[in-house]
């Protein structure tokens, strides 16, 4: 697959052949809903957690003797019909965890890689530079390449030029900027365009062909 490459302006300057073996794949929706969940379990803290009876205070004593009152018969204030009693069936403590083997995540990047190129929803860049670090030429550019649509930066390492294009993008709501090696399906699928430099390109390579 051949796409056009522009520059920090919105001009084309080459093009250039994207590997097939992440951008050409196919399409498994079944394998991306597996990752996509999987994600969104592993990232449950699991902390939720209610008293049972034997963790509430008070309920000490047994409120009424256990025949001749009238009344149905009771062990405890602190039982779960009573006000202020336990819990039953409620939450506790659990890890929320999926597993996934390491080839079924990546084939299922290559699917959500090769969606977003068939798409239009790829746009690779040259080079991501800016002089120094500000929104407003964050927004310059992003209204260039991918207009009002919302945008996933990859960027190779983190280097000098990575903190600027970091801080000029911290307060854009609708962007964020991303480590290519950590590219992941939530984020994948949260945004609408993937903007992406020839040298994140090639760390694509070194994980997903």
């Amino acid at each position: 697959m051949k796409v056009d490459v522009f520059n920090m302006k919105g001009e084309k300057v080459k093009t250039v052949e994207l590997p097939a073996e992440i951008f050409e794949t196919p399409i498994n929706l079944d394998l991306i809903h597996q990752a996509f969940i999987r994600q969104l379990s592993n990232a449950r803290l699991g902390t939720h957690d209610t008293k049972t009876r034997s963790e509430v205070s008070g309920g000490g004593r047994k409120p009424w003797k256990q025949k001749g009152t009238g009344r149905a018969r009771q062990g405890s204030t602190r039982s779960a019909q009573w006000v202020g009693g336990g819990r039953i069936h409620t939450p506790h403590p659990r890890s929320y965890e999926k597993s996934m083997p390491k080839q079924m995540r990546r084939n299922a990047l290559r699917s959500a890689l090769s969606a977003k190129a068939a798409e239009a929803g790829l746009v690779v860049i040259d080079e991501l530079t800016l002089p120094e670090p500000k929104t407003r030429l964050m927004v310059q550019a992003l209204n260039l390449l991918v207009g009002d649509s919302s945008a996933l930066i990859l960027v190779a390492e983190k280097d000098t030029n990575y903190d600027i294009v970091s801080r000029s993008t911290n307060n854009l709501p609708d962007a964020k900027i991303l480590m290519a090696n950590y590219l992941n399906i939530r984020d994948l699928l949260r945004y609408d365009k993937l903007v992406m430099p020839l040298n994140a390109l090639d760390v694509l390579k070194t994980f997903l062909v």
